[in-house]
């Protein structure tokens, strides 16, 4: 069959698919050979592919036919004609349409991702439109025949399709605040496009037989889906509507009420809050009003014509120069006369201007609230008229309504703009009246505000600050009215010279005017340019951290609130913190950037804290990060934190704690770390270390803490004293020896004096005493005085000799740090007893140096009283009755006159020691007594004999015998036997009773009764103390042998003395025994014996 014959019997739709067939028939056996087995043709459906493979035989043409999985041969006219039967079912109307509409799809699920409103809606309705995709393309697929329910269902379909995609592409491209105000009926056409969707589908699955089950079964899922779909505005879209309409209604066109709606909008739609960006989403929106008007949809241009309106009122809406141009242009238009009310503005009921004008039945008006009460009295006329009323009918008059607001808003107006020089010029009490009635202006409405701002108020207002009380507090309050919410305002005080400073300046004043103050400045901070000023103020934030902790309530909030708005900057945070403010301080310190945190532990580290300040911090949590950042790598922030921690540990509670966190082991090793060439580190760790020694002293005993918890610890850490690489740091050895120095102050002292002793630190320290840094010297001494009482003897006397002893001397002499002299005093007090160390202090003249500290009052009663108990101490070396000579060169100094009067004055140390040394001094009186030297001649004629002392028997003298009597201590030592300190009785005791030693029983006895000493030592048979309990059974048993005090003393001293015989030990129930014996109470063979 020849191609020709082909061409008659297809159409011209054929034409190309033909031609393709004659290129293929035309080719040569050799051509056709080489060429692919296959040849693909493209019809009606995407994926309905024939594929023809000829092959030419020298008497006819067969075409091979390939579709899907079907093979089969068919003769060439024969194909012609299937190929014309696919053609005219492929050229059916309803393909071409279902293709669009799947392209429209795909179209609007891109556009649906970018709307600017209304997106969960969008997304939603996308998700159907999703989902009818593969059911129109499982049509296209099928041979479907054409009909007129399919048309139609395919038209609905396409035509819904491009409107949802036209209502997405216009949700991208117009104004978000147009769109905003359009949300419900945005949201009811989808409504209605997803409900007509719905029926489209309904109807493709009536119109089209042969779809699969499965196919059906999701058409009827996704229609009763998409017809119970419903969509609204959301709330938020719903109360923006809403307050609009109400605006409009109630023709409120106050500012704030435009500024919070348009703040509720642009945080609604998702734009910035800022002018320049409000301003450009208004303007579309002003260009949408122009769209509607060329629409000719003039509803809709007056609509939004209202709501600009409202809108415009808000600050961000216009800038101030054009509110500033158009008041003034209103304003020059009205004149300086305030006018009269018009005739008509009155009601005739009440004869006064009206508020609600409304207009009853009968054509009058009256106030509303007036002829509602003439009403509600059951009047049924017309109170002019007298007609009758159908009181159901109160019509608003508008116009009289609005005529009488303009009348109002004039003469405002105008009462504004004179105010303003009668403010500057006038007295003071004309100045306080002029600014009520400009405060009951600004009460009133938002307008009037906008005015006194237009008209430069705040300049006025700012200026007379500097009046008296009264006229700044209602300055103030004006000045709080006119910033509230009005930014306008803020950058209008910003721009005024000082403004911030007058106003910082009313903080320092009285509660009243310190209340309005902080309230104006909080309202201001809400103002970037303001809030930065006031924290530049120099002495606000100390105020302010004054009033947050005050007695007013709303001040305070205020106040803190004021501080959190300032808390913003870094420098005001510092400011806050120097004013021991904290809390925003550790806020950043836990949470801030590296930098911010070295910032502020860098500030830390320098500011004077007391210790209240120091454990307010801790208890805020400043020791966590602090730990953290100590222990971080980078030596920049350990380094930081490390003088931070340095300043907060000085606090016994805070040292605590770090100790607690365990932050004492780092810290040692780090101190133990040779490595590290920072000396301000070491000395920094150093320090720390020495200060969390110093607060486990007199700890709570519950909860102890151990700073050293390693025995090689003392070592380690006094060895660096004499490491060679830091021999010259002598504030790391000051403070090495004053961690040690504290920590023989607590319950751990003996050890750690024994692991010093061990380490050979007594011979480092005698060397530190001739030291040339004079810290170090006086740490040194101190750590020197804690070892010294119980040191060896054999160690002092290797290593304490007459260089140490002389510089000791020269410290006491020439220090002017009253505790190295407290504790070189004690050291000498404490020194072994050795004749050898007392020789060389006597030598180096110590005795003058010793009783000038006694006498001396120039330190504090407590520095004193210590100093005085070393020095007492110290003279009593001198006063040992083996050593005349050492006696009487103390005796030469005039020193026992003042150790009696110290006997009334001293501390209980101090008595008991000058008791011991007077108690010593007597021992030698007797033996120093002189004799009474004998008469010579005539006795008559020859001078009066010396009287002898009434003990000794000889000539006495304080200075030669050290008599008691002479230096008139008997009554003084017997008053010491009333205290109730054991020590000090047993020690004055002993100094009385050197009084009736061998022969000078009877003489001394006679003194102890005058002194009614008796008494008193009879009193300590019954004390709890064996040694006192001892020494005065001794002291009775001699002094009971004479009769004469047998007679008076022993009825007193029998019950105690029995009271003995029954509960004492063995020689105590003996020497009582003894006595009751004396006083004839006991029998000499009495077994108590």
């Amino acid at each position: 069959m020849g191609t020709s014959t082909c061409m008659d019997e297809c159409s011209q739709s054929n034409f190309k698919f033909l031609m393709h067939l004659n290129l293929l028939f035309s080719l040569p056996y050799s051509k056709l050979d080489k060429m692919p087995g296959a040849e693909s043709v493209a019809c009606a459906e995407e994926k309905s592919v024939v594929e023809v493979s000829a092959a030419l035989q020298s008497t006819s043409v067969t075409v091979f036919l390939l579709h899907g999985k079907e093979k089969c041969l068919i003769s060439l006219p024969k194909l012609c004609f299937t190929m014309m039967v696919l053609e005219f079912l492929s050229s059916s109307p309803t393909g071409p349409v279902i293709s669009q509409t799947i392209e429209t799809i795909s179209e609007f699920l891109i556009n649906a991702k970018d709307v600017l409103v209304k997106k969960e809606s969008f997304k939603e309705l996308a998700a159907y439109v999703e989902r009818i995709e593969p059911i129109l393309k499982d049509l296209r697929k099928g041979k479907v025949s054409d009909s007129e329910t399919l048309n139609r269902a395919i038209e609905i379909m396409n035509k819904e399709v491009k409107d949802v995609n036209q209502l997405a592409l216009d949700c991208n491209q117009k104004s978000k605040v147009y769109l905003l105000l359009n949300c419900r009926s945005i949201a009811k056409s989808l409504e209605n496009h997803t409900k007509q969707m719905s029926r489209a589908l309904s109807l493709l699955s009536l119109a089209t037989s042969g779809l699969s089950l499965g196919i059906v079964e999701e058409i009827e899922k996704l229609c009763e889906n998409m017809q119970t779909a419903g969509f609204k505005a959301a709330l938020a879209e719903e109360e923006i509507l809403e307050k609009i309409e109400s605006g409009i209604r109630e023709n409120n066109f106050d500012r704030s009420y435009a500024n919070k709606l348009l703040i509720l909008i642009a945080e609604t739609v998702g734009i910035k809050n800022e002018r320049s960006t409000i301003k450009k989403e208004l303007e579309e929106f002003k260009s949408e009003i122009e769209n509607a008007r060329v629409r000719k949809d003039m509803t809709e241009a007056m609509h939004m014509d209202q709501i600009i309106t409202l809108l415009e009122r808000a600050d961000a809406a216009s800038s101030p120069k054009d509110k500033e141009l158009r008041y003034f242009a209103k304003r020059q238009s009205l004149g300086n006369q305030i006018l009269d009310p018009l005739q008509s503005f009155y009601c005739p009921i009440t004869q006064d201007v009206m508020v609600d004008p409304v207009e009853i039945s009968s054509g009058q008006t009256f106030e509303r609230s007036a002829i509602e009460k003439w009403f509600a009295e059951g009047n049924k006329l017309c109170p002019l008229t007298l007609i009758p009323l159908d009181t159901s009918i109160l019509r608003p008059n508008k116009k009289l309504k609005e005529s009488i607001q303009e009348w109002k808003d004039r003469n405002t107006m105008i009462t504004i703009a004179t105010l303003k020089e009668k403010i500057k010029s006038g007295n003071d009490e004309e100045v306080l009246h002029d600014l009520q009635t400009l405060q009951n202006l600004c009460e009133e409405n938002d307008q009037h505000r906008e005015w006194v701002i237009l008209e430069d108020y705040i300049r006025t207002l700012l200026q007379i600050l500097s009046r008296n009380r009264d006229i700044r507090k209602l300055s103030l309050v004006i000045l709080g009215m006119l910033a509230k919410d009005n930014d306008e305002a803020k950058e209008r005080i910003s721009c005024v010279d000082h403004a911030i400073e007058s106003i910082v300046r009313s903080l320092g004043r009285r509660p009243e005017e310190r209340k309005l103050a902080v309230a104006l400045l909080l309202e201001l901070s809400k103002y970037d340019l303001v809030r930065e000023h006031i924290g530049k103020v120099q002495g606000c934030i100390l105020l302010l951290v004054t009033m947050s902790s005050g007695d007013d309530n709303q001040a305070a909030r205020d106040a803190t609130e004021l501080l959190e708005s300032l808390s913003y900057s870094d420098q005001n945070v510092i400011q806050m913190a120097k004013a021991n403010y904290f809390k925003h301080l550790l806020q950043r310190l836990s949470t801030g950037p590296d930098d911010v945190k070295m910032t502020m532990a860098t500030n830390l580290a320098e500011m004077e804290l007391t210790d209240h300040n120091r454990e307010s911090l801790s208890d805020g949590g400043v020791l966590v990060p602090l730990l953290h950042m100590f222990s971080h790598n980078d030596i920049k922030l350990k380094t930081v934190a490390t003088k931070a921690l340095r300043n907060l540990s000085s606090s016994k509670k805070n040292g605590q704690e770090i100790i607690r966190q365990g932050a004492a082991r780092p810290l040692l090793n780090l101190l133990f770390n040779q490595s590290i060439h920072t000396a301000s580190l070491w000395e920094d760790v150093a320090a720390i270390i020495m200060q969390l020694a110093a607060s486990t002293v007199s700890q709570d005993a519950q909860t102890p803490v151990l700073l050293l918890d390693s025995d090689d610890d003392v070592s380690h850490l006094f060895n660096l004293i004499s490491a060679t690489h830091i021999s010259e740091h002598y504030v790391l050895h000051q403070n090495i020896i004053q961690t040690f120095y504290a920590l023989c102050q607590t319950p751990s002292a003996s050890y750690i004096r024994t692991k010093l002793k061990e380490c050979s630190a007594v011979p480092k320290l005698v060397q530190l005493f001739e030291n040339e840094n004079l810290n170090l010297r006086a740490s040194a001494v101190k750590l020197f005085s804690c070892l010294v009482e119980n040191c060896e003897e054999a160690i002092i006397q290797e290593h304490v000799n007459q260089k140490c002893i002389n510089n000791l001397l020269k410290i006491i002499k020439s220090s002017s740090d009253e505790e190295e002299i407290l504790s070189a005093m004690g050291i000498i007090c404490y020194l072994p007893e050795i004749d050898q160390i007392t020789q060389w202090l006597l030598d180096a003249g110590a005795l003058p140096i010793i009783k000038s500290y006694v006498q001396d009052e120039k330190y504090r009663d407590h520095q004193k009283n210590n100093l005085v108990e070393n020095a007492i101490g110290a003279l009593c070396r001198f006063t040992v009755p083996t050593n005349l000579e050492w006696q009487k060169s103390a005796a030469e100094t005039g020193i026992m006159p003042v150790l009696v009067q110290l006997l009334e004055t001293g501390t209980t140390l101090t008595k008991q020691r000058v008791a011991q040394s007077l108690a010593q001094f007597s021992k030698s009186s007797f033996s120093l007594s002189r004799p009474i030297p004998k008469r010579k001649g005539l006795w008559c004629f020859s001078a009066p004999a010396d009287i002898g002392c009434m003990v000794h028997g000889g000539i006495c003298s304080v200075k030669s015998s050290f008599c008691l009597l002479e230096v008139n201590a008997v009554g003084p030592l017997t008053r010491t036997l009333g205290e109730s300190d054991p020590g000090l009785c047993e020690a004055s005791l002993d100094a009385l009773l050197t009084l009736i030693e061998g022969e000078r029983l009877q003489s001394g006895s006679k003194v102890l009764a005058e002194a009614n000493a008796i008494p008193l030592i009879i009193r300590y048979l019954g004390s709890p103390s064996p040694g006192l309990q001892e020494k005065s059974l001794h002291a009775l048993e001699r002094i009971f042998r004479l009769v004469e005090f047998k007679q008076k003393y022993g009825a007193s001293a029998q019950m105690p003395l029995v009271d003995l015989t029954q509960r004492g030990n063995g020689s105590i129930r003996s020497m009582s025994a003894r006595i009751l014996a004396h006083l004839n109470v006991l029998h000499d063979q009495s077994s108590y014996f």
